[in-house]
């Protein structure tokens, strides 16, 4: 939880950086579609990680306060790990409804493994860093309630998915609304991971957990 920020500022940037990855990050998605290597090892980092920079530097904080830290590294392991073979589990019963039984090769085709968890790892990294390091920490800094910080900053993070399942996938209303739940699932067991270690790389392990599998067997 972040400290030495007063809670109007706390809320106040946690509010913009929300409206601004909304708004800049749908549009982005409507109108631009650039290979998925570019987007996510670039595009997004830029996207998302400056304005946490600057709004880091207006905050006179460090990275600490957004969960970049060496604190509670094995803890970070064990959360992720135990949670994560949930969402490993949730991938594989989807991927066995989906194609009658366990495809593994299902979408291995048009890209290596090794690149596909790189890819992963970039993404968790940036979309982690901005929502549970810096939007859920300053809204639970604001409202000193963190099931409260959690599925308010988890509302946002399920809007932001939207325009890349309707632009990118171009998901029917059914697929729509389950991804939507899958992913909001996973946004409050990040958020309540990196509550118990306020280390982000439990976020980040998670994540990578949560959409490797879905990556590879969907």
């Amino acid at each position: 939880m972040a400290k030495s920020l007063s809670k109007e500022d706390a809320l106040k940037h946690a509010t913009i950086l929300s409206a601004y990855l909304l708004i800049v990050w749908g549009f982005y998605r409507l109108i631009f579609k650039l290979p998925e290597e570019i987007e996510e090892l670039f595009v997004r980092p830029i996207v998302w990680l400056v304005p946490i920079l600057y709004l880091l530097g207006k905050e006179r904080l460090g990275l600490g306060s957004i969960g970049i830290t060496l604190k509670n590294l094995f803890p970070s392991l064990y959360f992720a790990l135990g949670l994560g073979a949930i969402f490993v589990m949730e991938a594989l019963v989807l991927n066995y409804l989906k194609y009658g039984g366990l495809n593994f090769a299902a979408n291995v085709g048009d890209k290596l493994l090794f690149a596909a968890l790189g890819i992963s790892f970039a993404t968790a990294v940036s979309e982690e860093i901005a929502f549970r390091g810096y939007i859920f920490s300053r809204v639970w800094s604001s409202t000193g309630n963190e099931w409260l910080a959690n599925f308010s900053t988890n509302a946002v993070w399920v809007l932001i998915h939207i325009p890349w399942l309707l632009f990118v996938q171009r998901l029917t209303p059914g697929p729509l609304v389950i991804n939507l739940l899958v992913t909001g699932a996973f946004g409050v067991g990040s958020a309540f991971i990196f509550a118990r270690t306020r280390n982000i790389l439990s976020s980040i392990l998670l994540h990578v957990l949560w959409a490797w599998p879905i990556i590879l067997f969907r």
